[in-house]
């Protein structure tokens, strides 16, 4: 079996477990030992045959079609990102959305001198494997610690799950952040299979944290959403800051991540932090 198969076999499994007879309209039933619903009534309820829907989560080499995969997300209850996640490990094009405009030819970016011109609010360009590419000033003040790696190494994922959790920059909310990074960057996961920086990243993390193993071994997946996220700084507390993403045209799976302050006090402690860049972190027990 193919590392994309095994892959997808995975995922429709981990789905189909997820989605209780109950979500989906079946009665519970006696002795019921499978976790969620049955292949049988996955396959049912999507109108596919069952030795055809076994196929397919045992991720055998079958050519489907979009239509089988659409009844099959509505099933499994898939959002947005898990269906399109679905249908790239299952190698069929996604149909573009009837009213997505088409796109135009990619505009030549400064980047560097567009996050410049941000500051004093924190920007960066990130690409798919969280790797961090570009940023201003600002930014380098908030993650010093993921920008102070060599160029390879410069990596929000990993800096995320090898600090200690005192000193995360999540605070109070790591868990779910960290849950949510993990689901995006499996998202992306899907479109490099087979290519040793995305497998190699997987196992290294896998390795230096079982936290990254468990929530990996879930295969949640979600597309990046604009939200306010609150930040632990060491030195200023605690940031409120509205992330955006933004799509770097020129340069395919790279967005510029803004970081806007929720109020003006969120703005006052980032201008603070960048007049004293070097503040020593608050005393704390590792």
């Amino acid at each position: 079996m193919s590392r994309r198969r095994a892959e997808l076999a995975d995922f429709l499994r981990s789905r189909r477990e997820r989605v209780t007879p109950a979500q989906a309209g079946l009665p519970p039933g006696p002795n019921r030992r499978t976790p969620g619903l049955r292949r049988e009534e996955v396959a049912l309820l999507s109108g596919i045959g069952v030795t055809w829907y076994t196929w397919l989560e045992q991720g055998r080499r079958i050519n489907v079609s979009g239509q089988v995969l659409d009844a099959v997300a509505r099933t499994l209850n898939l959002d947005r990102a898990e269906r399109a996640h679905l249908y790239r490990l299952a190698e069929v094009p996604e149909p573009e959305p009837a009213d997505t405009p088409t796109a135009g030819p990619p505009a030549a970016i400064e980047v560097q001198a567009v996050l410049d011109q941000l500051a004093p609010y924190p920007a960066c360009v990130l690409n798919a494997r969280y790797d961090v590419l570009a940023w201003n000033t600002p930014y380098g003040v908030l993650w010093r610690r993921t920008l102070a790696a060599p160029a390879p190494e410069r990596n929000v994922l990993w800096s995320s799950f090898t600090i200690p959790a005192c000193c995360s920059p999540f605070g109070a909310e790591r868990d779910a952040e960290l849950a949510d990074m993990v689901a995006a960057f499996r998202a992306g996961y899907a479109r490099h299979l087979g290519d040793p920086h995305w497998s190699g990243l997987v196992e290294r993390l896998s390795a230096a944290s079982a936290e990254f193993a468990a929530m990996w071994a879930v295969h949640d997946v979600t597309a990046p959403v604009t939200r306010i996220k609150v930040y632990r700084h060491a030195s200023a507390g605690d940031l409120s800051l509205m992330v955006t993403a933004f799509d770097v045209a020129a340069e395919p799976e790279t967005r510029m991540l803004v970081y806007t302050p929720a109020s003006e006090g969120d703005l006052e402690r980032v201008r603070w932090l960048l007049a004293h860049p070097d503040a020593p972190p608050a005393p704390h027990t590792h």
